[in-house]
């Protein structure tokens, strides 16, 4: 059966003649009693703009913001960010995004009706209704972290392949052993997605393997504002087929097998996910996307996966003084846990996937100098997640482990055939014991003697590169050693991103203040991505 792909508008709130006059100047919440759903309405004289109550960001609610005297802004209260409903625009963080608005009309009798217009879904065009498998025919290997093997009939395609080395410098390592074979996998594969820039889903440690046996290996990956690929040529890594395509075009592989890849809705600059369809069963991807493809997904996929661990942002473990004392760290740390399972059972509730897989998590700060941000960057167990997830929907949920593979006939056709997952032999090293850091460190020991930092000027051409003004802060940086003690004759200076200048003494006007203690191969990666980019 074929479905529209027309546009369609509909009515997410109507007020009558009365509720319309009461509106007041300035913002008014509302909600719909019938659906529960919450509004945000500013009245400007004659003129009403609308959104829904709900932050871009994690899709926190919106209240009153008591620090805007002006009576224009709301505050979002999971992350304080701040919207000014008079021009629909977010200003903290300052010059990111715009609101969704609705479209406010006037009925006859002088209501209001607030409407939502609905674009066609992408996924829709050409419509394929599921065909039958055979059992074996889709298979879904997990390798580690965003890793995944998919056996599409005759065709294979691989996930984000991150196997071997760091990411974020030396900040993040494996939690999963791979399976020994994992670069002969990585050969066998038709095709590779790479949904963005982050070396835990763009490894070059890992691509660097690859290119040296299949430098001409498809690799596909969307045409962001911030290319996937931007520092290929300074990598050194010799990859020959990369393939930038558009977002929310169907890209035909064979008769059987294409495949979409979207863009994120609060990072569109850089996040993608991806839609698989094999024979008309959707496999979907959402890897890191905050809000992918502005939430608007196929519901009912034969399958869905997506990050749920958190602990991915250095704040607030790495932040001392003031509020942030120990007990305070593991409270925030706690409630942001809380608050990314329940988005993440939300969603999958929403879209009701047959199968749903919890995966780009997998990560663990090894190295000694992280012991600290270890112990306290506590992050989400996926089985947490999958068990709140079965007691409010009867979505089958996968918590994979490293070569388990899941049989997607098998799993449709019968969630308990002892068949549909096969796991690891007995014996499999799942969890990774040791990491080889030496290789890396060089590289990085390497950069903190790079001759730029010899000339105070660097400081200045990194925060100019950066862009980051016209925001009421200053920041002390003070350079410390790999324990965070002060550096003997290190770097200390202010930054005042209000203008971004760099005063010696605090400004005397009110503003926010942090101390920042940075060791020198954290600046010093910061810095080499500059030259690196600037070339």
């Amino acid at each position: 059966m074929e479905q529209s792909i027309e546009q369609t508008t509909e009515v997410l709130l109507c007020l009558s003649p009365g509720e319309a006059a009461d509106l007041k100047e300035g913002i008014n919440f509302l909600r719909n009693k019938k659906t529960g759903k919450d509004f945000i309405l500013y009245k400007s004289k004659n003129r009403v703009r609308a959104c829904k109550n709900t932050c871009k960001h994690q899709g926190g609610l919106f209240i009153k913001d008591i620090e805007d005297l002006d009576g224009r802004s709301v505050r979002c209260t999971k992350h304080n960010w701040r919207l000014d409903v008079s021009t629909m625009k977010y200003v903290n963080p300052p010059g990111s995004f715009c609101q969704d608005e609705l479209v406010v009309e006037m009925d006859e009798e002088n209501g209001l009706l607030l409407l939502e217009l609905n674009p066609p879904n992408p996924w829709d065009s050409e419509p394929r209704s599921p065909e039958h498998l055979a059992f074996g025919e889709v298979q879904i290997t997990y390798l580690t972290h965003a890793c995944m093997d998919l056996k599409l009939g005759d065709k294979r395609m691989v996930f984000d392949p991150w196997l071997t080395g760091p990411a974020f410098a030396r900040g993040w390592w494996l939690l999963h052993e791979p399976p020994s074979d994992w670069l002969e996998r990585l050969c066998r594969a038709d095709l590779i997605y790479i949904s963005h820039m982050h070396s835990d889903h763009l490894s070059y440690p890992t691509l660097k393997e690859l290119a040296g046996r299949r430098p001409d290996i498809p690799i596909y990956v969307g045409n962001t504002e911030r290319p996937v690929f931007w520092n290929l040529n300074q990598s050194g890594v010799q990859l020959t087929n990369i393939n930038i395509v558009p977002f929310g075009i169907w890209q035909q592989v064979d008769k059987n097998l294409r495949f979409m890849i979207l863009m994120d809705g609060v990072h569109p600059e850089m996040d993608t996910c991806i839609i698989v369809e094999y024979k008309g069963h959707k496999i979907l991807n959402t890897v890191d996307c905050t809000r992918p493809n502005g939430g608007r997904l196929p519901e009912k996929v034969a399958l869905m996966m997506s990050d749920f661990a958190g602990g991915a942002s250095g704040f607030p473990m790495t932040f001392s003084g003031g509020k942030f004392t120990e007990e305070w760290k593991a409270q925030f740390i706690k409630a942001e846990r809380k608050k990314l399972l329940n988005y993440k059972a939300r969603l999958v509730k929403d879209l009701q996937p047959r199968i749903y897989c919890p995966f780009a998590g997998y990560f663990v700060e090894s190295h000694p100098s992280d012991k600290y941000i270890k112990e306290t960057n506590i992050k989400n167990d996926p089985n947490e997640l999958n068990n709140l997830i079965k007691k409010n929907s009867d979505v089958v949920t996968w918590t994979p482990r490293p070569g388990a593979t899941l049989d997607l006939s098998r799993m449709l056709k019968d969630p308990t055939d002892s068949k549909g997952i096969i796991e690891p032999p007995e014996g499999t090293k799942i969890y990774k014991d040791s990491w080889d850091f030496e290789p890396y460190l060089n590289i990085l020991n390497a950069a903190v003697g790079d001759d730029i930092f010899l000339h105070s000027s660097w400081i200045k051409e990194y925060f100019t590169w950066a862009g980051f003004k016209d925001y009421n802060l200053v920041v002390r940086m003070i350079e410390t050693d790999e324990d965070f003690s002060p550096f003997p004759g290190g770097y200390d200076y202010l930054v005042d991103f209000l203008d971004l200048s760099f005063p010696k003494e605090r400004p005397s006007r009110e503003h926010p203040y942090e101390e920042l203690s940075v060791s020198p191969r954290c600046m010093a990666t910061a810095v080499h991505l500059l030259l690196l980019q600037s070339g």
